[in-house]
């Protein structure tokens, strides 16, 4: 699976950026799809994924409530909506894809990233 992130930038606090993903190359509705981030000087981490039927879907604690994520299998893509950013959400943002929801963090498909920055 190729991921393409986009969407990225900057942006003010309590502002919105919406986040996409395109994926190609083997079957999109297979692969259950997530959202991570790393920030400078940390590890990357989990922000929120999705089943391959669009029904369940998790959300870290730093980002319920402000953060959706979706998925449009007509177009092989996955979106996250980010609402009432914070300065702390400034990271590369990664999309993800694996055949295992349980799966934490070892996705086996990466894309390349995409920077938010959220200035205070």
């Amino acid at each position: 699976v190729q991921l393409v992130e986009s969407g990225g930038g900057l942006v003010q606090a309590g502002g919105s950026l919406r986040l996409s993903c395109a994926a190609s190359g083997r079957t999109f509705r297979n692969y259950v799809m997530g959202w991570f981030r790393q920030a400078p000087g940390k590890e990357r981490e989990f922000v929120a994924k999705i089943s391959q039927s669009g029904v369940v879907r998790h959300y870290a604690d730093s980002v319920k409530g402000r953060f959706t994520i979706s998925r449009d299998s007509a177009k092989n893509s996955v979106y996250l909506q980010m609402d009432r950013l914070k300065p702390e959400d400034t990271a590369v943002y990664y999309c993800a894809a694996d055949p295992n929801y349980s799966k934490s963090n070892s996705y086996d498909y990466w894309g390349q990233g995409t920077q938010v920055t959220v200035s205070s």
